[in-house]
């Protein structure tokens, strides 16, 4: 069974999984993987709802896979209601990571590895809109909330090793 962490970007989704001691499978990895080039690029060319076709495929397969593992989700999965339909079904395994908004722009805006087609695309205002409109989805697809504004990746980690 899967342990599936959740979260809009910046929020410390991949730095807490790479802490925690499983095989860990990084959807956005996968997915740069299978195209042979970044999101950014992808988004560019093909276009937000062909990324996320190829996303839904991914968590599904994902999902059906044997053993104990870590899935670190992109912030938008929540986006289609069959991401979501797939995530409620291991909402005892799901882990919602969160941040404020401010805490998560500063992140986001200091990450200079990944550039966040969403981000770069957007004015600070307009991306707070869509940070609103997709904490809204993530309500009720995981019984384990941590807000991380306050606390270490490290400690991140430790809560989600205790539950």
């Amino acid at each position: 069974m899967p342990i599936v962490l959740l979260g809009f970007m910046g929020v410390g989704k991949t730095t807490t999984a790479k802490l925690l001691d499983m095989p860990l499978y990084d959807m956005d990895q996968i997915i740069e993987e299978r195209i042979n080039m970044s999101i950014a690029d992808f988004f560019q060319s093909e276009g937000e709802d062909a990324f996320r076709q190829l996303e839904t495929q991914v968590l599904e397969e994902l999902m059906d896979l044997p053993n104990d593992y870590l899935v670190s989700t992109g912030g938008g999965v929540v986006k289609s209601s069959k991401n979501r339909e797939i995530l409620l079904k291991n909402k005892l395994n799901n882990v919602l990571l969160t941040a404020s908004f401010p805490v998560a722009y500063e992140r986001i805006s200091r990450d200079h590895q990944s550039q966040r087609p969403l981000f770069l695309q957007h004015s600070r205002e307009e991306f707070e809109t869509i940070y609103q409109e997709r904490m809204a989805l993530y309500e009720g697809l995981s019984d384990l909330v941590i807000d991380t504004d306050q606390i270490s990746p490290e400690q991140v980690a430790r809560k989600i090793l205790c539950k």
